[in-house]
């Protein structure tokens, strides 16, 4: 019965995944909550997340760094740091194969690479435009144009 409401909403495991994350939040003491909303804010903006276990994993991993936080008591700037950006790009980074970019990178790769097979105007080992394999320009001899 699952199996058709799943393809319709997504899996359930990563609702309930994503229900104890917002409740972890939740428990999370100020300025701790505060900045972790900005931070996750930051990262639906910013990171283009494809699928929800990538982003259910990533929002657990962001739970884990605020929970240790406020069990080590280390205060907000320090954890972040003074570019708040920085620290979430980097953050990010983590996570590139979730990312829409990534496999819009990929299919860009792909694509090109068959395009490039399926030339029947380039014999093998030479580039288009009498550009030289290496991509650049013979020169005519006569110096600078």
């Amino acid at each position: 019965m699952t199996g058709w409401i799943e393809k319709v909403t997504g899996p359930l495991e990563e609702k309930k995944r994503y229900r104890q994350h917002r409740a972890r939040l939740r428990a999370l003491p100020e300025p701790y909550r505060t900045a972790q909303e900005g931070v996750e804010r930051y990262l639906m903006h910013a990171g283009g997340m494809v699928g929800g276990d990538s982003l259910v994993r990533m929002l657990d991993d962001l739970d884990e760094i605020f929970a240790g936080a406020v069990a080590d008591r280390t205060p907000v700037r320090a954890l972040v740091g003074e570019d708040p950006v920085a620290f979430v790009e980097d953050f990010l980074s983590g996570y590139a194969e979730g990312q829409w970019v990534a496999k819009e990178r990929r299919r860009l790769v792909e694509t090109i690479d068959r395009a490039a097979q399926a030339d029947p105007s380039v014999p093998d080992g030479e580039a288009p435009d009498g550009e030289a394999p290496d991509g650049e320009r013979p020169t005519s001899g006569g110096g600078a144009s």
